[in-house]
């Protein structure tokens, strides 16, 4: 777990930390580097049991979860008690409020063990905020909170903005199968079996915290190219290409990015491997994104 450590020149008093779970799937050195504190998620293979990111990295996930004969991996939530050391390490790190982010409450036990967490420590001005998301989804918000919190936005406010903006989400990712959805539950095995007897590609998305298939094409190629329509349907303020092990992203990008309309600077669209904690339930081989869109 990382703790966020006050910048130099920044007034510890006012200092807003930025809190977030490992299925937000912010690689260790780019939470580290921007002051974010992941708090992980159990991940287990078999009687194997370790936390997301901070026993397992995602290159040991990935080599177990493609392994022949490997258990299928389960996931877990953060307790209240690795919410409520980390939250105290923040404190103790110097800040004095917290906004925590975190994957969709419809879709973890994390984010209640989170608000359990802040009722730990009463005296504490501690915000918890759903992201309606997963992975970069919330990940995209909590680097936003860092962006307000570095310009001296106060926590209730950053809060606010976030919960806010969460409705600007939106997550498109191609799949090579509904297999592992079915498997870790997210979707019903009759809802799988459609996609495999019409040997359809689907698209899925989050809504309203729910995961649901946006669309289903015939081939991989199509699946891609459409998700690159969809995540840049309106100008875009943010974007994280998200894939799994074997896909290659490189093209992926270069395409979103030529498709983007109102000229955003291609810094701003980063690539990230989904990690332990979403991993199972998308598989290998996918390939899609996250994207904050703009406002007017």
């Amino acid at each position: 777990m990382s703790v966020p450590t006050v910048p130099p020149g920044r007034d510890p008093v006012s200092h807003v930390a930025i809190v977030t779970d490992s299925a937000a799937d912010l690689a260790p050195e780019r939470a580290s580097s921007l002051g974010i504190s992941v708090v992980p998620l159990a991940v287990s293979f078999g009687t194997e049991n370790f936390r997301a990111g901070a026993d397992l990295t995602t290159a040991e996930f990935w080599a177990r979860m493609t392994a022949p004969d490997a258990p299928f991996p389960k996931t877990a939530a953060s307790s209240p008690g690795d919410f409520q050391a980390a939250y105290q390490a923040c404190f103790d790190g110097g800040a004095d409020a917290i906004v925590s982010v975190h994957v969709a409450g419809t879709l973890s036990g994390t984010l209640k063990s989170a608000q359990i967490a802040r009722g730990m420590l009463p005296d504490r001005d501690i915000r918890v905020v759903d992201s309606t998301s997963a992975s970069m989804g919330e990940g995209l918000l909590a680097e936003l909170g860092v962006d307000l919190a570095s310009r001296g936005v106060g926590a209730a406010e950053i809060a606010r903005i976030l919960t806010e903006r969460a409705a600007d989400l939106n997550v498109y990712v191609a799949l090579d199968t509904l297999e592992y959805l079915k498997r870790g539950g997210r979707i019903s095995g009759a809802q799988a079996a459609i996609g495999t007897l019409l040997s359809l590609k689907p698209i899925i998305t989050i809504k309203d915290g729910a995961v649901e298939a946006a669309e289903r094409v015939r081939t991989r190629m199509k699946a891609r190219e459409r998700v690159a329509e969809l995540l840049t349907a309106r100008p875009v303020e943010r974007l994280a290409i998200l894939y799994t092990p074997p896909s290659e992203p490189a093209d992926f990008r270069a395409d979103v990015i030529a498709r983007m309309p109102g000229g955003v600077d291609a810094a701003q669209v980063t690539v990230d491997v989904v990690g332990p904690s979403v991993g199972p339930h998308l598989g290998p081989g996918c390939l899609g994104g996250v994207v904050l869109y703009r406002r007017a």
